[in-house]
């Protein structure tokens, strides 16, 4: 017997080894994760809490909301349509709107120095001002010249 074991002991070896790995795989690598999940109501947190920011939320309703543009890009307390302006959506007229920019004229009037701190205020939209010739739009449309601002900046919608 002890001939064979020294003569199969480099097989044994191998054979050992492997029992090791699929033991191990077996036993250890296998095992999945363990996912508690609390499941703890909102309302868990106790009535105070839940009346407090009830409160908040109620307070903020009385404050004058300020004047906000509708669907069609114009403020409600007056001005232009500045939707018109090709590559100004609703999301930017409101931001330039909170800023006191409701008319074509005030957009034409812009220098570099107000054309960087819109462009500033703008976030994902920056560059847009440049990009689309906003104050060369808003100059035609103050101008009132419809017919080169159509054929330059192509029809409306």
């Amino acid at each position: 017997m002890p001939e064979l074991i020294m003569a199969y002991w480099p097989y044994l070896l191998i054979a050992f080894a492997i029992g090791l790995a699929v033991s191990w795989f077996v036993l250890v690598a296998s095992r999945r994760a363990k996912v508690v999940i609390d499941r703890r109501d909102v309302l868990d947190e106790g009535a105070a809490r839940a009346q407090r920011n009830q409160a908040l939320i109620n307070a903020g309703r009385g404050h004058a909301e300020p004047a906000v543009a509708d669907l069609t890009g114009a403020p409600a307390t007056g001005g232009d349509d500045l939707t018109r302006i090709k590559g100004l959506g609703p999301k930017i007229a409101a931001i330039l709107h909170a800023q006191g920019v409701t008319t074509y004229r005030q957009i034409a009037a812009w220098d570099q120095a107000e054309v960087a701190r819109i462009d500033a205020l703008l976030g994902r939209f920056s560059g847009r001002i440049g990009r689309d010739a906003w104050v060369e739009q808003a100059q035609m449309l103050a101008a009132g010249d419809e017919t080169g601002f159509s054929a330059k900046f192509g029809r409306e919608g």
